[in-house]
């Protein structure tokens, strides 16, 4: 399933796009980080919710981790780990995906 075009995600920065899956809409963060692209599901691993409560709005201030915006937890960009809040340890669900003539598409079922 096709996420998005790779160039509408800026390096070092992240775009939220949702998918819908039957009734079910599913939401994924397209990263680019350090010149690695990484998608994760657009879910805090604390309680289920997604990380941004503006669209588009997944790092802390400091540009340095993504943040979540219900709890206040911190995530390493590259590795989803938590570093910071509720649920330290955990780590963020990271997707499978190809980018083929520049759009990243899911590799695995949603």
């Amino acid at each position: 399933m096709a996420l998005m075009a790779l160039a509408d995600v800026p390096e070092d920065d992240a775009r939220g796009v949702t998918i819908r899956d039957g009734a079910k809409m599913r939401k994924f963060v397209v990263l680019r980080w350090k010149g690695e692209t990484i998608v994760y599901r657009n879910r805090c691993p604390h309680a289920g919710t997604p990380l941004d409560w503006i669209p588009d709005r997944f790092f802390d201030r400091s540009g340095a981790f993504i943040f979540c915006a219900t709890h206040g937890a911190s995530f390493e960009p590259d590795t989803g780990l938590c570093i910071d809040g509720p649920c330290v340890g955990d780590v963020l669900d990271r997707c499978k995906f190809t980018v083929d003539d520049g759009i990243v598409t899911l590799a695995e079922p949603l």
